[in-house]
This record gives C-alpha cells, sequence and structure tokens, in this order.
C-alpha cells in the first residue's frame, strides 16, 4: 500500500457543464530491477500506466539479452494525471524507494544495467529533480549517487517483463515450479530490495513491506 505521498490540494472552478481537462505527463526513472520498481509506482494514486523498458544507452533496439555493454538501464515510464499525483511527489517516492546511495546496481542486482538515475525531458523537470534529490540527502544523511540525466529515447521491453509481478503463468525457478507472481514475491524478498530500503528509510519508505 502507498503510504507516504503528500497530500495535494487542488482548487478548480469550472463552468456549469464544463469538462475537466486532464494533465497527462511522464516520467522516466530507473530505480534497480523494473519488475519492482513498474508494481511500487503502479499503486500510486494518479498514475495510469508503467511501462519497463530501456533507456540511457547507445545500443539502438535494446532487448533484455542485449543489455549488457549497451549502457542502457533497466527503467520504466510512468504516465500520469499531474492533476492527482505531482512531478515532485513522484520522485519523493522514487528516492525513497531505492538505495540511492548505491553507484553499482541495486540490492542483488550489480551492473550497469540496474543503476539508479531520474531522465528530465526539460529545465523544469531539471530543477524539480535536482531539489528532490536534493532533500533527500538532507533527509537521509547521507551522499546520493543518483544521476540526474537528459532524456533519451526510451524503447519498451519485451511483453513478458510488463507486469510480471502480476503473472499467473507457472514457471520453473531454483525453487520448483511457481506461480510467477508468486516467483516474482520471491525474487523481491531474497534480493533484500525491502529490507535495504526499510534499513535506509525507514517510515519514509513508501512500497517497503506492502509486497508479502
Amino acid at each position: 500500500m502507498f503510504k507516504t505521498l503528500r497530500p495535494i490540494a487542488i482548487a478548480l472552478t469550472l463552468a456549469p457543464g464544463a469538462a475537466l481537462a486532464e494533465d497527462i505527463r511522464t516520467a522516466v526513472v530507473a530505480g534497480g530491477c523494473f519488475w519492482c520498481v513498474e508494481s511500487d509506482f503502479e499503486s500510486v494514486q494518479g498514475v495510469r500506466e508503467v511501462v519497463s523498458g530501456y533507456t540511457g544507452g547507445t545500443t539502438e533496439d535494446p532487448t533484455y539479452r542485449t543489455l549488457k555493454g549497451s549502457g542502457h538501464y533497466e527503467a520504466v515510464e510512468i504516465t500520469y494525471d499531474a492533476d492527482v499525483v505531482s512531478y515532485d511527489n513522484l520522485l519523493h517516492a522514487f528516492f525513497r524507494s531505492i538505495d540511492p546511495t548505491d553507484a553499482g546496481g541495486q540490492f542483488c542486482d550489480r551492473g550497469d544495467s540496474y543503476r539508479t538515475a531520474v531522465f528530465v525531458s526539460n529545465a523544469q523537470e531539471r530543477r524539480e529533480a535536482e531539489a528532490a534529490k536534493a532533500n533527500a540527502q538532507s533527509a537521509l544523511g547521507q551522499q546520493i549517487v543518483t544521476p540526474i540525466l537528459d532524456a533519451a529515447t526510451f524503447y519498451t521491453a519485451e511483453a513478458y517483463h510488463q507486469d510480471y509481478y502480476l503473472g499467473t503463468n507457472t514457471i520453473l525457478t531454483r525453487r520448483g515450479p511457481k506461480k510467477q507472481s508468486d516467483a516474482y514475491k520471491f525474487y523481491r524478498d531474497s534480493c533484500g530490495r525491502d529490507a535495504r530500503v526499510q534499513q535506509l528509510w525507514g517510515d519514509a519508505a513508501p512500497f517497503a513491506g506492502g509486497h508479502s
């Protein structure tokens, strides 16, 4: 359950019969395993869709099998209604859902593709991202190494990666056959994601503990 988004007050005055125009935007972040980041942010009110993919590298049309050495990050593209949840709130939650002190990957996943980053599309997003990073660093009391990078082409990952945490197929794991959603939970627990996030952020961690 999403626990720590700060409340947003929105005052709107509409003419009788006028339709409310939605302010739909996108944000791109990399936080290690994209299955986990997708699962986290699809629980946020105001988020319409989260897509797993690859970005930030030099190889065109990367695939999961060609990711190593490509420079690409495992990332997600978050489509959200800015009238419901702000970019600042998403970034506030993002920094507190990762280990932003780790430059070599995330949790048990090591290597360039599992690094963290925020990808920005314009000067306003960069200002907000830098402010969110500074706020998180002050709150944590440790150096945050997550970079703020210019947005690049976002390549959608293979279909089997999308909504992986919801999968109902039975797959073979090191612990024998498991339903995909159960295998995801086992992976997340054994990788130590939530334990490390809670160690770093305590009660400020918005998603850790909500995946049992």
